[in-house]
């Protein structure tokens, strides 16, 4: 019995996966009538910005005493969490309230992402889990700082975003985090 369904089976497969003789068929007339339409398309010109031009936004916002996203960004603090942790320790209690602070006064017209992180230990689905487990503890954070929860966000991505991929407890420990994005 066996080996008529498995005769059967590879002479389905020989009859459904046999070469065509035939010649591909090449469509002349869409050639011909595309070339012209091509020759018809004008050239671009090229600009270049001048260094002083480029920065009219920052020079801006300088002026104004706000500061651009990316300045604000640059400032915001990254959240560490011990191994299979997401309660948040004194020390990282106070970044969290220097982030708010920024929050509040620098960033108060951005929305913030907070990026949940795990090292490498644990199943996928553990890890992602995990990684939402420590923004929302970011996130109660903020909102018990003032920030109003509307403008907060997260997104888990679990051991997928290393910052260190050595094999080593110093490596594992800067992976186990959350990052904060500013949004415009």
């Amino acid at each position: 019995m066996k080996s008529i369904v498995l005769s059967s089976v590879v002479t389905a497969l020989l009859v459904f996966s046999g070469c065509s003789s035939k010649e591909p068929a090449v469509d002349t007339k869409a050639q011909e009538i595309e070339a012209p339409v091509a020759q018809e398309v004008e050239v671009v010109e090229t600009e270049t910005v001048s260094a002083e031009d480029s920065m009219v936004e920052s020079q801006a916002n300088a002026t104004a005493g706000t500061m651009s996203m990316a300045d604000v960004e640059a400032q915001l603090p990254v959240v560490y969490f011990a191994f299979d942790k997401f309660n948040i320790d004194t020390a990282m209690q106070e970044k969290i309230s220097a982030a708010a602070t920024l929050g509040k006064n620098d960033a108060s017209t951005y929305s913030v992402k907070l990026e949940g992180n795990c090292d490498e230990w644990g199943s996928d689905e553990y890890n992602f889990a995990l990684g939402l487990k420590r923004a929302d503890a970011v996130k109660k954070a903020l909102v018990a700082e003032g920030i109003d929860t509307s403008r907060i966000s997260m997104v888990s991505y679990g051991e997928s975003n290393p910052v260190c991929t050595d094999k080593t407890q110093d490596c594992w420990a800067k992976n186990r985090r959350v990052n904060f994005k500013l949004l415009p």
